[in-house]
């Protein structure tokens, strides 16, 4: 009789059983959204709550979140709470952008992404990961591999897509990027309630000086290479920095609109894939009967003497992708998807006003006790190929869904797997004492007070 595996259960906060008043509310939303949803938004296909500033849906259904994401996508807009944290850091960039301003950015950004080009960035991100690990060889006590994957990511980032030109320090780039999303990542009070734009916020105040900072990288990095295509023409490299300053003029993007497109990919692009890869470090050290199984995979496939070239790793390693997949099912690295109906809507017997909010969260999603067996544990095997079939495409959303599915998504599957299979293979990565991360939404799903690991070397 075979032994039943043993389970692992992150830490993640407990359902909400009782109403919210508007006070608590407020508080839970600037603290950690996370925190707010009680049980029917993990047991209910779809819950509608008429809150005193705003009548929110909380779209749990596949077949509801494919009808505003993909079916119905022209009659919903971008939330307005959404837009005015996220607005004042990306402004025109793509993940903000609207109308004719979003299709010129994707139009514009689409050649980047497309599988041939992403392949053609294998090499880079191993090469880049390889000399990043580096460091870990003679590492003594324990690290925060959330702030290290945050550099692994960002030097990913800027090896690829900007041929290793952006302006500024590494180091000074993860503080700052941690400094914004803890100040206007936040949801401030004022936009909960739907106070005037005139009123200053206070998390935006606080968060002017990061943002700041990021802008001054962007106006660097653009001069840098504005100077040397000026100086060397053609001989420039052909990669994402370069396509979207050839787009400037009439008929394509602003100046404006190509520095906002540049600060969406430095400072959110990377954020994601760095948190879902940190998570997933911290989930496989907990749950070692999975990281034996993902460690072998990985030490056989690596030792080989005819190893593949990395644009192929990602379907080589169906263990470790499984894993990582697992890890932006937990915790999600956008955790939610936010959108208001433009005119009155129905989906089946359910209203959707006008103006109403309709929260479509990977985070309630990928946890409902409707969609998932055991869905609050770690089981990578959920996505291993002989069970993929099994998970509805509007159930699993880590990279949302529809016309604004992320532009990235192919990009990030293949940096993470390459990430993981040079760490792995080279260290374990073991939680440090007892320490229990505890998830915070702040634009992404982060381990409050890092990841503290100790790394070891396993060869």
């Amino acid at each position: 009789m075979d032994t039943p595996r043993p389970v692992f259960t992150p830490p993640a906060p407990v359902p909400r059983t009782g109403p919210v008043g508007t006070l608590q509310l407020i508080r839970t939303v600037y603290r950690n959204p996370l925190e707010l949803w009680g049980e029917p938004s993990y047991n209910e296909p779809w819950v509608s709550i008429e809150w005193s500033f705003a009548h929110t849906i909380i779209a749990n259904d596949p077949g509801l979140i494919r009808h505003v994401l993909v079916d119905n996508a022209r009659n919903y807009r971008m939330a307005a709470v959404r837009q005015r944290i996220l607005r004042p850091i990306l402004r025109d960039g793509l993940l903000t952008a609207e109308g004719e301003t979003w299709k010129r950015s994707r139009k514009a950004m689409a050649p980047v992404f497309t599988p041939r080009h992403i392949h053609g960035f294998a090499e880079a991100m191993k090469k880049t990961t390889e000399s990043f690990a580096d460091r870990y060889a003679d590492a003594r006590g324990p690290v925060d591999v959330s702030r290290d994957m945050t550099m692994l990511t960002y030097d990913i980032l800027a090896e690829t897509l900007f041929s290793g030109e952006i302006a500024g320090d590494p180091d000074s780039f993860s503080h700052e990027v941690d400094r914004l999303f803890e100040t206007m990542g936040r949801v401030d009070p004022l936009d909960l309630l739907g106070a005037p734009q005139w009123l200053p916020r206070f998390t935006q105040l606080r968060g002017r000086r990061a943002l700041a900072f990021f802008r001054q990288i962007v106006a660097s990095t653009i001069e840098m290479r504005k100077a040397r295509i000026d100086r060397d023409g053609d001989a420039v490299p052909s990669d994402f920095l370069t396509l979207l300053l050839r787009t400037e003029g009439p008929d394509g993007l602003s100046r404006a609109e190509i520095e906002d497109n540049i600060i969406t990919f430095i400072g959110a692009g990377h954020e994601t894939t760095a948190r879902a890869l940190g998570w997933t470090l911290y989930l496989l050290s907990k749950a070692p009967w999975e990281r034996d199984g993902i460690e072998q995979e990985i030490d056989d496939f690596m030792d080989r003497r005819d190893l593949p070239p990395p644009h192929e790793w990602l379907d080589a390693l169906p263990l470790t992708r499984a894993a990582f997949e697992e890890a932006m099912r937990l915790y999600p690295p956008a955790p939610s998807i936010n959108r208001e109906p433009v005119e009155d809507d129905r989906y089946q017997d359910l209203l959707l006003p006008k103006g109403a909010a309709v929260l479509v969260m990977p985070w309630t999603v990928h946890r409902h006790r409707l969609y998932w067996e055991q869905p609050d544990a770690f089981l990578p095997s959920r996505f291993h190929p002989e069970n993929r079939s099994r998970i509805d495409r509007f159930q699993y959303l880590p990279f949302g869904a529809g016309p604004r599915v992320c532009i990235g998504a192919s990009f990030a599957l293949q940096e993470a797997v390459i990430a993981l299979a040079i760490l792995l293979h080279r260290y374990r990565f073991d939680m440090a004492d007892e320490t229990q991360p505890w998830p915070v939404q702040k634009l992404t799903t982060q381990p409050d007070g890092g990841l503290p690991m100790v790394v070891i070397p396993r060869r």
